[in-house]
């Protein structure tokens, strides 16, 4: 619901404005708990991104779990501000981080190691320019969806290939995360009504959720990769809650 309020940071320019009504509760902020709810995300990637350090990962990993601040952070910036220039800006990292999942997802099977980044990169560089131009809205959600739905099959292919019932357990939180995540964010699009008397917060609730999502993925990933390189990993857990991946490198290494 579009509120044509001028405040602290200037008018609303967003074409796309979610269920939670423009500066209600701070003339600094459009729009509050959809700013706030990206916090868990951040917080997550850098207890990620620590972890990934502190057990010497490949860097890959340090670099997915940054994306993931810095997407985090980004959606800060717009749901601040709701600013078009914004929510531009942050769909077009949306689908660069989607693609480097879809490099960690295929990268260890393919034969040529040069070609598939390179393809990734050119393809993320092709998008962003059009979207920047084109500006699209069915269309980047088509495109999300399409690149989400070429992780899926792979992610689901290591969930059976991996006997560890920890690691099993982190993927299941991976996919019922998603789902409840993606049916918050549908709740809040289609189904958004100024009658109501209080506001569920669906687009909130997506953002914490994807937050706890991409955490769990790549903490499932994480284990997978160190699986296949025999660097025997284990799932513990933060004050037995929050599960992280142990790593056992051999010496030769």
């Amino acid at each position: 619901m579009a509120d044509a309020i001028s405040s602290f940071g200037g008018p609303v320019t967003s074409t796309c404005e979610w269920c939670e009504k423009n500066y209600v509760y701070f003339s600094h902020i459009a729009e509050f708990f959809n700013t706030l709810s990206n916090i868990p995300c951040i917080v997550l990637a850098l207890i990620g991104l620590v972890n990934s350090l502190r057990e010497r990962f490949e860097r890959r990993f340090s670099i997915l779990h940054v994306s993931n601040m810095i997407l985090g952070i980004w959606n800060v910036l717009y749901h601040a501000t709701s600013y078009r220039v914004l929510h531009q800006s942050d769909e077009t990292p949306v689908i660069w981080e989607t693609l480097l999942y879809i490099y960690v997802l295929y990268s260890p099977d393919w034969q040529y190691r040069r070609t598939m980044p390179t393809f990734l990169v050119l393809y993320g560089a092709i998008f962003a320019v059009v979207h920047s131009h084109l500006q699209l809205r069915i269309g980047f959600k088509v495109h999300f969806v399409i690149l989400c739905l070429l992780c899926i099959p792979r992610m689901y292919k290591y969930y059976l290939y991996t006997t560890n019932l920890h690691a099993k357990q982190v993927a299941k939180l991976y996919a019922v995360t998603l789902v409840v995540g993606t049916v918050c964010w549908l709740f809040d699009r289609v189904l958004c009504k100024e009658s109501w008397l209080v506001n569920p917060q669906g687009h909130a609730m997506w953002h914490i959720f994807m937050g706890f999502n991409s955490y769990f993925a790549n903490t499932f990933l994480m284990f997978c990769r160190a699986q296949q390189r025999g660097w025997a990993p284990r799932i513990l857990h933060y004050f037995g809650i929050l599960p992280y991946v142990k790593i056992r490198k051999p010496k030769v290494q």
